[in-house]
């Protein structure tokens, strides 16, 4: 089944185009493209495509920076011994592996372990079991990072046995914080901190940075983690704005030009060659530190990031292949498997949300395999399965619509739940499925607006195909790195045609383009699932195309080409 798409074109003020084609002299689309991102006038451009490492806030205007570093400090000098806790994700697991790494390079004799809650047995945030594992290992001072800013049960407990606790957060803060020795989050009431949308590792380098200043480090001991930064920064998702677009733009250049051991060896066993994007941290390196937790412990997605021998790092990097290729192969096999049941459902009954239970289907896919079953049925999704006697699994939403607030409308049904806007996670005994199923698909149907029922494809600026050549390319590039609120720019064209009849179904699924527009000089595309809608293209017919511009190598000849989102005839009207 395929999803049609809403196309939409961004708006964008007027004034700011004519200013910034005034005082910048380039074509009008990319003009657009900057006041799309809030860029009104040359200096502010100049800023946008020059990022500076200065540019950087001073890590002390973020609220409790100096409690947090004046105790880890006591903690160095009195040799007290400090645990790193963190989440088992990309973004927690960098965090750890910057903040052990910088504390165990730069202070040697202070005794260092690291923790990490099992996805499974533990679940995710600060757990009682970590704290246990601090109290009985006479830990005095824990640093928690990407998680804790809604632990208050469990940092008041952590208190109570004489446990300090630094918080390291950029999740939304609940009503009540926790009674943390220090709270490090932008987002917390009061906080100065100029810019909110850190990621959890982002959090940690600030506090690295700040301990550096105190204690006299250059520039280089905290920089060399930068590359940490950016894989945290791409694999969480945040705005690809202010300091992350500085951080992520100079991760990005340590990557390639002087990685880590981890990035390394990871490249080496992904048989990848060409330089990292941000693109490449989320679909080669993320998947394959996230498979550790996924699949068994998160733990060796730390080991490795912190191991500098060359021999062991290679050892984690096929041990995390593994894990990756086993996550691949269930993520495969429950996606299939829940297609074909809505395949059949579909037929029965037209229903505004999907809820699907099989007690054999593995914990640690069921929100891939929401979001893959979203691509083919574009409906709020919930995965379940069966895990210690409960029901469990993870909901992903569409656009427009917020899941979380239709699963705490059926929180009387629900032992747990927990998430945000378009993604969340419950827990459920098995009794109460069926009553569940039927209370969300009734909230669903009653508050989704009906635009939500249709995927959007948003785009930048029109252009024609005769301005696409790699001056107009090299100017898109510079708007890297790409992320969310600096999406890869948009474009569509109207009214191409393929009169030469050059265009071919690949693979079955797929769509060789052979494009020209006014007759002018063709440019080739690839439009990935698009097969369904090559009659479109046939006989020399017009249509109207969306798209990116990519760069293709074939045989060492580089060129540019189209990478197409989607295609209607000519004539549609779009919003």
């Amino acid at each position: 089944m395929s999803v049609e798409k809403i196309w939409k074109i961004k708006s964008v003020d007027p004034s700011v185009l004519t200013q910034l084609q005034k005082e910048l002299g380039i074509h009008p689309a990319l003009c657009r493209l900057l006041a799309l991102r809030n860029i009104k006038d040359y200096n502010s451009a100049k800023l946008f495509f020059r990022p500076q490492l200065e540019h950087q806030h001073d890590p002390f205007l973020m609220k409790g920076m100096k409690k947090a570093v004046d105790r880890i400090s006591q903690a160095i000098q009195q040799g007290e011994k400090i645990m790193v806790y963190g989440d088992y994700d990309v973004d927690g697991t960098t965090a750890v592996a910057l903040v052990y790494s910088f504390l165990k390079r730069n202070f040697p004799d202070t005794p260092l372990l690291f923790y990490v809650p099992h996805r499974y047995r533990e679940g995710y945030g600060i757990s009682k079991a970590g704290i246990d594992y601090a109290l009985a290992e006479n830990v005095g001072l824990m640093i928690a990072l990407d998680c804790g800013i809604k632990s208050v049960e469990k940092i008041q407990y952590a208190s109570g046995h004489g446990l300090d606790v630094i918080v390291c957060d950029h999740h939304q803060p609940g009503e009540q914080l926790p009674p943390a020795l220090a709270i490090l989050n932008p987002k917390q009431q009061d906080c100065a901190y100029p810019y909110t949308e850190l990621s959890g590792c982002g959090i940690g380098y600030k506090l690295i940075r700040a301990l550096a200043q105190v204690h006299g480090l250059d520039d280089e001991a905290t920089n060399c983690y930068l590359d940490l930064v950016a894989t945290s920064i791409a694999a969480d998702i945040v705005p690809m704005t202010g300091e992350n677009r500085v951080l992520a733009f100079y991760g990005l250049k340590r990557a390639n030009e002087q990685p880590c051991l981890a990035l390394q060896t990871l490249r080496e066993v992904a048989a990848f060659q060409r330089p990292f994007t941000i693109a490449d941290l989320v679909f080669i390196v993320a998947p394959r530190i996230n498979a550790a937790g996924r699949m068994d412990d998160a733990r060796k997605a730390i080991e490795f990031f912190i191991e500098s021998d060359r021999k062991r790092s290679a050892e984690l990097a096929y041990l995390l292949q593994t894990d990756n290729a086993d996550r691949k192969e269930l993520d495969k096999s429950i996606s299939e498997e829940a297609l074909e049941i809505l395949a059949e459902e579909q037929l029965k009954e037209n229903k505004m949300s999907t809820v699907l239970y099989r007690p054999h289907w593995h914990k640690g896919v069921v929100g891939i395999v929401a979001s893959r079953v979203i691509d083919h049925f574009y409906r709020p999704t919930i995965i379940l399965t069966e895990s210690n006697g409960k029901i469990t699994g993870s909901a992903r939403s569409v656009q427009g619509f917020n899941i979380y607030e239709a699963i705490h409308s059926c929180g009387d049904l629900l032992e747990n739940y927990g998430g945000h806007f378009y993604a969340a996670g419950l827990t459920l005994v098995p009794e109460n499925l069926e009553a569940f199923s039927n209370k969300f698909e009734s909230i669903v149907k009653k508050t989704i607006r009906p635009e939500s029922l249709y995927p959007e494809i948003l785009i930048d600026a029109e252009l024609s195909l005769a301005d696409i050549n790699y001056k107009f390319y090299n100017i898109v590039q510079q708007f890297n790195p790409f992320g969310p609120f600096n999406l890869r720019p948009v474009f569509i064209s109207y009214g191409v045609c393929d009169f030469q009849q050059r265009s071919s179904i690949v693979k079955e699924q797929h769509i060789r383009f052979s494009f020209q527009q006014n007759f002018n000089s063709s440019i080739n595309g690839i439009g990935f699932n698009l097969a369904h809608k090559f009659d479109l293209v046939k006989d020399g017919a017009h249509f109207d195309v969306i798209y990116t511009i990519d760069e293709n190598e074939w045989k060492g000849t580089r060129s540019l080409q189209l990478k197409v989102l989607d295609i209607a005839p000519s004539g549609n009207l779009y919003n």
